[in-house]
Protein backbone atom coordinates (compact mmCIF):
# COMPACT_ATOMS: atom_id res chain seq x y z
CA UNK A 1 0.00 0.00 0.00
CA UNK A 2 1.50 3.07 -1.15
CA UNK A 3 1.11 6.04 1.56
CA UNK A 4 1.96 9.67 1.92
CA UNK A 5 5.26 8.48 3.32
CA UNK A 6 6.29 6.57 -0.03
CA UNK A 7 6.03 9.94 -2.15
CA UNK A 8 8.54 12.21 -3.43
CA UNK A 9 8.04 16.20 -2.18
CA UNK A 10 6.75 18.56 -2.87
CA UNK A 11 3.77 16.56 -4.69
CA UNK A 12 -0.16 17.66 -4.92
CA UNK A 13 -2.59 15.92 -3.13
CA UNK A 14 -6.15 15.43 -4.02
CA UNK A 15 -8.39 14.18 -1.65
CA UNK A 16 -11.12 12.20 -3.28
CA UNK A 17 -13.94 12.33 -1.29
CA UNK A 18 -13.59 15.89 -1.00
CA UNK A 19 -13.77 16.22 -4.30
CA UNK A 20 -16.77 14.17 -4.98
CA UNK A 21 -18.66 16.25 -2.00
CA UNK A 22 -18.01 19.69 -4.12
CA UNK A 23 -18.89 17.96 -7.29
CA UNK A 24 -22.17 16.75 -5.77
CA UNK A 25 -22.86 20.49 -3.84
CA UNK A 26 -22.53 22.47 -7.13
CA UNK A 27 -24.27 19.81 -8.90
CA UNK A 28 -27.17 19.95 -6.94
CA UNK A 29 -27.00 24.37 -6.99
CA UNK A 30 -27.59 24.04 -10.53
CA UNK A 31 -30.11 21.58 -10.63
CA UNK A 32 -32.51 24.43 -8.79
CA UNK A 33 -32.58 25.90 -11.81
CA UNK A 34 -34.69 24.13 -14.45
CA UNK A 35 -33.15 24.08 -17.54
CA UNK A 36 -30.04 25.62 -16.68
CA UNK A 37 -26.92 23.22 -17.61
CA UNK A 38 -23.76 23.08 -15.94
CA UNK A 39 -20.84 23.64 -17.85
CA UNK A 40 -17.85 22.79 -15.53
CA UNK A 41 -14.40 25.34 -15.95
CA UNK A 42 -11.70 22.75 -15.85
CA UNK A 43 -8.89 25.22 -15.88
CA UNK A 44 -8.60 24.39 -12.36
CA UNK A 45 -8.22 20.67 -12.13
CA UNK A 46 -7.09 20.30 -16.27
CA UNK A 47 -7.22 16.63 -15.54
CA UNK A 48 -9.99 14.22 -17.81
CA UNK A 49 -10.13 11.95 -14.62
CA UNK A 50 -11.95 15.23 -12.40
CA UNK A 51 -13.90 16.17 -15.72
CA UNK A 52 -15.20 12.40 -15.79
CA UNK A 53 -16.72 13.36 -12.57
CA UNK A 54 -17.96 16.72 -12.78
CA UNK A 55 -19.07 16.25 -16.41
CA UNK A 56 -20.37 13.01 -16.25
CA UNK A 57 -21.00 10.93 -19.63
CA UNK A 58 -18.62 13.31 -21.24
CA UNK A 59 -21.40 16.04 -20.85
CA UNK A 60 -20.11 19.76 -21.61
CA UNK A 61 -17.06 21.77 -20.03
CA UNK A 62 -15.03 24.44 -20.42
CA UNK A 63 -11.60 25.27 -21.22
CA UNK A 64 -8.94 28.19 -21.13
CA UNK A 65 -6.00 26.96 -23.48
CA UNK A 66 -5.63 25.22 -26.37
CA UNK A 67 -3.80 22.39 -25.21
CA UNK A 68 -6.68 21.65 -23.07
CA UNK A 69 -9.07 21.93 -25.45
CA UNK A 70 -7.10 19.02 -27.87
CA UNK A 71 -6.30 16.98 -24.48
CA UNK A 72 -10.12 16.85 -23.25
CA UNK A 73 -11.42 16.33 -26.91
CA UNK A 74 -8.79 13.44 -26.68
CA UNK A 75 -10.65 11.85 -23.63
CA UNK A 76 -13.89 12.24 -25.28
CA UNK A 77 -15.15 15.99 -24.04
CA UNK A 78 -16.63 17.07 -27.54
CA UNK A 79 -18.51 19.76 -26.25
CA UNK A 80 -16.66 22.61 -24.85
CA UNK A 81 -16.22 26.37 -24.45
CA UNK A 82 -12.86 28.06 -25.13
CA UNK A 83 -13.77 30.78 -22.55
CA UNK A 84 -10.57 32.80 -23.30
CA UNK A 85 -10.43 35.96 -26.37
CA UNK A 86 -9.60 33.99 -29.43
CA UNK A 87 -6.80 35.52 -31.33
CA UNK A 88 -7.02 35.33 -35.23
CA UNK A 89 -3.53 32.81 -35.14
CA UNK A 90 -5.59 30.55 -32.93
CA UNK A 91 -8.73 29.74 -35.12
CA UNK A 92 -6.90 27.36 -37.48
CA UNK A 93 -6.43 25.18 -34.23
CA UNK A 94 -10.06 25.30 -33.54
CA UNK A 95 -10.95 24.63 -36.60
CA UNK A 96 -9.16 21.71 -37.04
CA UNK A 97 -10.39 20.43 -33.57
CA UNK A 98 -13.93 20.66 -34.79
CA UNK A 99 -13.46 19.56 -37.99
CA UNK A 100 -12.95 16.10 -36.35
CA UNK A 101 -16.32 16.19 -34.99
CA UNK A 102 -15.88 18.37 -32.11
CA UNK A 103 -18.18 21.28 -30.96
CA UNK A 104 -15.63 23.90 -29.64
CA UNK A 105 -16.87 27.39 -29.23
CA UNK A 106 -14.67 30.20 -28.92
CA UNK A 107 -15.69 34.17 -27.21
CA UNK A 108 -14.37 37.29 -29.21
CA UNK A 109 -15.65 41.26 -27.90
CA UNK A 110 -13.66 42.77 -30.80
CA UNK A 111 -14.96 43.73 -34.17
CA UNK A 112 -11.70 43.15 -36.11
CA UNK A 113 -11.71 39.62 -34.94
CA UNK A 114 -15.06 38.81 -35.44
CA UNK A 115 -14.13 40.01 -38.82
CA UNK A 116 -11.78 37.22 -39.16
CA UNK A 117 -13.97 34.19 -37.97
CA UNK A 118 -16.77 35.08 -40.59
CA UNK A 119 -13.88 34.66 -43.06
CA UNK A 120 -12.37 31.14 -41.57
CA UNK A 121 -13.62 28.44 -43.69
CA UNK A 122 -14.00 26.63 -40.91
CA UNK A 123 -16.03 25.95 -38.37
CA UNK A 124 -16.00 28.31 -35.73
CA UNK A 125 -19.25 29.09 -33.51
CA UNK A 126 -18.84 32.30 -31.09
CA UNK A 127 -20.25 33.47 -28.57
CA UNK A 128 -19.92 37.96 -27.48
CA UNK A 129 -18.31 38.54 -24.15
CA UNK A 130 -20.22 40.92 -22.34
CA UNK A 131 -19.24 42.98 -19.15
CA UNK A 132 -21.62 42.73 -16.56
CA UNK A 133 -19.11 44.62 -14.13
CA UNK A 134 -15.98 42.48 -13.40
CA UNK A 135 -14.34 45.01 -15.70
CA UNK A 136 -11.89 42.60 -17.31
CA UNK A 137 -12.94 41.87 -20.80
CA UNK A 138 -16.54 42.04 -23.09
CA UNK A 139 -18.74 44.63 -24.45
CA UNK A 140 -21.27 46.53 -22.07
CA UNK A 141 -24.67 45.38 -23.08
CA UNK A 142 -26.02 48.23 -24.02
CA UNK A 143 -22.99 49.03 -26.91
CA UNK A 144 -23.38 49.57 -29.87
CA UNK A 145 -20.27 47.82 -30.30
CA UNK A 146 -22.29 44.66 -29.62
CA UNK A 147 -24.65 44.60 -32.50
CA UNK A 148 -21.74 45.70 -34.36
CA UNK A 149 -19.90 41.98 -33.56
CA UNK A 150 -23.10 40.45 -33.70
CA UNK A 151 -23.30 41.68 -37.42
CA UNK A 152 -19.78 40.86 -38.71
CA UNK A 153 -20.11 37.52 -37.14
CA UNK A 154 -23.23 36.85 -39.03
CA UNK A 155 -24.40 32.64 -39.45
CA UNK A 156 -21.22 32.20 -37.28
CA UNK A 157 -22.48 33.80 -33.71
CA UNK A 158 -23.67 30.97 -31.32
CA UNK A 159 -24.74 33.34 -27.81
CA UNK A 160 -23.40 35.39 -25.26
CA UNK A 161 -21.46 34.91 -22.31
CA UNK A 162 -20.13 36.49 -19.15
CA UNK A 163 -18.24 35.94 -15.91
CA UNK A 164 -19.38 36.76 -12.51
CA UNK A 165 -14.87 37.24 -11.43
CA UNK A 166 -16.11 40.03 -9.45
CA UNK A 167 -18.36 37.84 -6.78
CA UNK A 168 -15.18 36.72 -5.37
CA UNK A 169 -15.17 40.10 -3.74
CA UNK A 170 -18.71 39.50 -1.31
CA UNK A 171 -18.05 38.21 1.63
CA UNK A 172 -22.18 37.03 2.21
CA UNK A 173 -24.60 34.76 0.20
CA UNK A 174 -26.63 38.07 -0.30
CA UNK A 175 -24.07 39.78 -1.67
CA UNK A 176 -23.14 36.51 -4.21
CA UNK A 177 -26.48 36.69 -4.64
CA UNK A 178 -26.69 40.58 -6.06
CA UNK A 179 -23.49 39.77 -8.19
CA UNK A 180 -25.44 36.87 -9.84
CA UNK A 181 -28.70 38.66 -9.75
CA UNK A 182 -26.74 41.86 -11.84
CA UNK A 183 -24.71 39.06 -14.15
CA UNK A 184 -28.55 37.75 -15.45
CA UNK A 185 -29.63 40.89 -16.07
CA UNK A 186 -26.63 41.89 -17.92
CA UNK A 187 -26.22 39.38 -20.27
CA UNK A 188 -30.50 39.12 -21.07
CA UNK A 189 -30.21 42.54 -22.06
CA UNK A 190 -27.41 41.99 -24.41
CA UNK A 191 -29.50 38.88 -25.52
CA UNK A 192 -32.00 40.56 -26.23
CA UNK A 193 -31.31 43.75 -27.88
CA UNK A 194 -29.01 41.06 -30.52
CA UNK A 195 -32.63 39.29 -30.75
CA UNK A 196 -34.10 42.33 -31.37
CA UNK A 197 -31.73 42.87 -34.12
CA UNK A 198 -32.56 39.57 -35.55
CA UNK A 199 -29.74 37.60 -34.45
CA UNK A 200 -30.22 33.79 -33.23
CA UNK A 201 -28.85 33.95 -29.62
CA UNK A 202 -28.78 30.13 -28.65
CA UNK A 203 -26.00 30.25 -25.68
CA UNK A 204 -26.74 32.59 -22.55
CA UNK A 205 -23.33 31.55 -20.68
CA UNK A 206 -22.99 32.95 -17.13
CA UNK A 207 -20.88 31.71 -14.62
CA UNK A 208 -18.27 31.58 -11.27
CA UNK A 209 -17.78 29.33 -8.41
CA UNK A 210 -19.66 31.81 -5.75
CA UNK A 211 -22.50 32.88 -8.62
CA UNK A 212 -23.34 29.78 -9.35
CA UNK A 213 -23.84 28.58 -5.89
CA UNK A 214 -26.14 31.68 -4.83
CA UNK A 215 -28.02 32.67 -8.04
CA UNK A 216 -31.72 32.92 -6.72
CA UNK A 217 -32.81 32.27 -10.36
CA UNK A 218 -30.99 31.67 -13.73
CA UNK A 219 -34.35 32.69 -15.84
CA UNK A 220 -33.27 33.28 -19.03
CA UNK A 221 -29.72 31.73 -18.89
CA UNK A 222 -28.91 28.69 -20.96
CA UNK A 223 -25.68 27.28 -18.97
CA UNK A 224 -23.77 28.40 -15.79
CA UNK A 225 -19.90 27.53 -15.70
CA UNK A 226 -17.82 27.44 -12.54
CA UNK A 227 -14.60 25.79 -12.10
CA UNK A 228 -12.53 26.21 -8.54
CA UNK A 229 -15.38 24.64 -6.36
CA UNK A 230 -14.01 21.44 -7.17
CA UNK A 231 -10.76 21.74 -5.56
CA UNK A 232 -11.69 24.57 -3.02
CA UNK A 233 -8.48 26.70 -1.49
CA UNK A 234 -8.61 28.72 1.31
CA UNK A 235 -9.69 31.60 -0.12
CA UNK A 236 -12.51 30.11 -1.31
CA UNK A 237 -13.67 28.66 1.79
CA UNK A 238 -13.51 32.44 3.09
CA UNK A 239 -16.01 33.69 0.68
CA UNK A 240 -18.33 30.40 1.34
CA UNK A 241 -17.72 28.41 -2.08
CA UNK A 242 -17.49 25.37 -0.09
CA UNK A 243 -17.41 24.81 4.04
CA UNK A 244 -13.62 25.59 5.40
CA UNK A 245 -12.53 21.89 5.93
CA UNK A 246 -13.62 21.06 1.82
CA UNK A 247 -10.48 21.69 0.39
CA UNK A 248 -9.95 19.00 -1.78
CA UNK A 249 -6.16 19.60 -2.65
CA UNK A 250 -2.76 20.44 -0.65
CA UNK A 251 0.92 20.33 -1.33
CA UNK A 252 2.58 17.74 0.48
CA UNK A 253 6.09 19.11 1.72
CA UNK A 254 9.11 17.73 3.79
CA UNK A 255 10.98 19.87 6.63
CA UNK A 256 14.81 20.16 5.35
CA UNK A 257 15.50 22.81 8.51
CA UNK A 258 14.36 23.27 12.07
CA UNK A 259 14.89 26.63 13.68
CA UNK A 260 14.00 27.23 17.19
CA UNK A 261 15.79 30.45 17.63
CA UNK A 262 13.21 31.81 15.01
CA UNK A 263 10.07 29.41 15.90
CA UNK A 264 10.07 27.56 12.33
CA UNK A 265 10.93 24.87 10.18
CA UNK A 266 11.69 25.72 6.17
CA UNK A 267 10.11 23.65 3.83
CA UNK A 268 11.14 22.03 0.41
CA UNK A 269 7.71 23.47 -1.07
CA UNK A 270 8.63 27.01 -2.47
CA UNK A 271 7.17 29.90 -4.42
CA UNK A 272 6.75 26.99 -7.52
CA UNK A 273 5.14 24.39 -5.63
CA UNK A 274 2.46 26.56 -3.68
CA UNK A 275 2.59 30.19 -5.69
CA UNK A 276 3.08 32.90 -4.80
CA UNK A 277 -1.00 33.92 -4.69
CA UNK A 278 -1.60 36.29 -1.53
CA UNK A 279 -5.65 36.45 -1.82
CA UNK A 280 -6.19 35.87 1.42
CA UNK A 281 -4.42 39.15 2.67
CA UNK A 282 -7.88 40.58 1.71
CA UNK A 283 -9.92 37.65 3.12
CA UNK A 284 -11.45 37.95 6.54
CA UNK A 285 -8.28 35.38 7.47
CA UNK A 286 -5.12 36.22 6.07
CA UNK A 287 -3.35 32.75 5.62
CA UNK A 288 -0.08 33.53 3.84
CA UNK A 289 1.08 31.19 1.43
CA UNK A 290 -0.85 28.36 2.96
CA UNK A 291 -1.91 26.30 6.11
CA UNK A 292 -0.18 23.85 7.42
CA UNK A 293 -1.42 20.21 8.00
CA UNK A 294 -0.87 17.40 9.31
CA UNK A 295 -0.75 14.03 7.19
CA UNK A 296 -4.06 13.51 8.46
CA UNK A 297 -5.18 16.61 7.05
CA UNK A 298 -5.92 18.65 10.13
CA UNK A 299 -4.65 22.12 11.05
CA UNK A 300 -1.46 22.26 12.96
CA UNK A 301 -2.01 25.48 15.51
CA UNK A 302 -1.99 28.29 13.64
CA UNK A 303 1.08 27.73 11.55
CA UNK A 304 1.48 29.17 8.26
CA UNK A 305 3.81 29.69 5.24
CA UNK A 306 4.74 32.82 5.89
CA UNK A 307 7.35 33.60 3.05
CA UNK A 308 8.21 31.69 -0.04
CA UNK A 309 11.80 31.72 -1.98
CA UNK A 310 11.63 29.63 -5.69
CA UNK A 311 12.00 26.31 -3.90
CA UNK A 312 11.94 27.21 -0.29
CA UNK A 313 8.72 27.41 2.03
CA UNK A 314 9.09 28.92 6.03
CA UNK A 315 6.22 27.74 8.45
CA UNK A 316 5.52 29.36 11.62
CA UNK A 317 3.31 30.23 13.98
CA UNK A 318 1.38 29.38 17.39
CA UNK A 319 0.93 25.53 17.81
CA UNK A 320 4.24 24.66 15.53
CA UNK A 321 5.49 21.73 17.69
CA UNK A 322 9.06 22.10 16.45
CA UNK A 323 10.60 19.09 18.52
CA UNK A 324 8.04 16.85 16.35
CA UNK A 325 9.12 18.38 12.79
CA UNK A 326 12.83 17.45 12.47
CA UNK A 327 14.26 17.65 9.06
CA UNK A 328 12.54 14.93 7.53
CA UNK A 329 9.40 14.97 8.67
CA UNK A 330 6.31 15.64 6.51
CA UNK A 331 3.29 18.04 6.19
CA UNK A 332 0.49 19.74 3.83
CA UNK A 333 -0.07 22.50 2.64
CA UNK A 334 -3.46 24.28 2.11
CA UNK A 335 -3.04 26.51 -0.98
CA UNK A 336 -4.41 30.47 -1.24
CA UNK A 337 -5.85 29.68 -4.97
CA UNK A 338 -5.76 26.52 -6.16
CA UNK A 339 -5.60 27.06 -9.87
CA UNK A 340 -2.00 28.44 -9.52
CA UNK A 341 -1.05 25.65 -6.89
CA UNK A 342 -1.97 23.21 -9.04
CA UNK A 343 -0.55 24.88 -12.33
CA UNK A 344 3.28 23.41 -11.10
CA UNK A 345 2.13 19.75 -10.92
CA UNK A 346 1.39 17.07 -13.90
CA UNK A 347 -0.44 15.22 -11.35
CA UNK A 348 -3.01 14.41 -8.56
CA UNK A 349 -1.93 11.82 -6.14
CA UNK A 350 -5.11 10.85 -5.18
CA UNK A 351 -5.75 9.77 -1.45
CA UNK A 352 -8.43 8.51 0.28
CA UNK A 353 -7.27 8.91 4.31
CA UNK A 354 -3.81 8.63 4.07
CA UNK A 355 -3.71 5.75 1.22
CA UNK A 356 -2.42 6.99 -2.29
CA UNK A 357 -5.16 5.31 -4.59
CA UNK A 358 -4.22 6.56 -8.04
CA UNK A 359 -2.01 8.96 -9.66
CA UNK A 360 -4.19 11.37 -12.12
CA UNK A 361 -2.23 13.34 -15.15
CA UNK A 362 -2.67 16.75 -15.39
CA UNK A 363 -2.41 19.29 -18.70
CA UNK A 364 -0.67 21.96 -18.21
CA UNK A 365 0.75 25.26 -20.49
CA UNK A 366 -0.99 26.70 -23.67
Amino acid sequence: MTTLHDLPTPSLLLDLDILRRNIARMAQAVARHPGVILRPHMKTAKSAAVADLAAPGKGPITVSTITEARYFADHGFRDQLYAVGIVPAKLDAIAVLNAEGNQVKVITDDLATARAIAGHAGVLPTLIEVDVGEGRAGVAPDDDALLAIAAALGPKLAGVVAHSGHSYAGRSPAEMEQVAEAERAGILLAARRLRDAGHEVGIVSVGSSPAALYARHLDGVTETRAGVYMLGDLFQAQIGTHPPDDIAVTVLASVIGNYPRRGAVLLDAGALALSKDRSTERAPRDFGFGRVLDLEGRPIGEAIVTRVHQEHGEASGPGLPLDRLPVGARVRIQPNHACLTAAAHDRFHVIEGSRVVAAWERVNHW
